[in-house]
């Protein structure tokens, strides 16, 4: 099966295959890669005359672009979120308790499991139909 120009693409191995690079916001030139920047644009970082970026997901979650009744819009190519544990400030209390059960803070990151991500840069250009 072929893959489609700008497709996102996760594999079980550490290395990208041929036609395809990491998705690692690096820049490419839009003269070497037209019909790539065709689809892309500017959405990922560039210039818009020289270079366009590849979308960056290392160490980041994809989150479906659109919007929806009762969600956020969010447009494709936005970024969210904070890449830094914020620590809550100490809580003060004049109450005393016998028995202190946990005194640090709990990781609120869900399980997860690192995967190499590569976008096709060589591929059937898709059609809108």
């Amino acid at each position: 099966m072929d893959d489609y120009l700008g497709e996102i693409v996760t594999v079980g191995f550490n290395f990208c295959p041929r036609g395809m690079m990491e998705a690692d916001g690096r820049l490419l030139p839009i003269a070497e890669n037209t019909a790539l920047f065709s689809l892309l644009g500017t959405l990922y970082g560039g210039d818009g005359r020289t270079t366009f970026a590849l979308p960056d997901l290392r160490g980041r979650v994809m989150v479906g672009a659109g919007q929806g009744p009762g969600l956020t819009d969010r447009r494709q190519g936005e970024r969210g979120g904070v890449e830094i544990d914020v620590s809550l400030p100490a809580q003060e209390h004049s109450g005393t308790a016998d028995t202190q059960v946990n005194s640090t803070t709990g990781n609120n990151m869900p399980p997860w499991l690192a995967l190499k991500q590569c976008i096709v840069t060589q591929g059937i250009y898709p059609s809108r139909s």
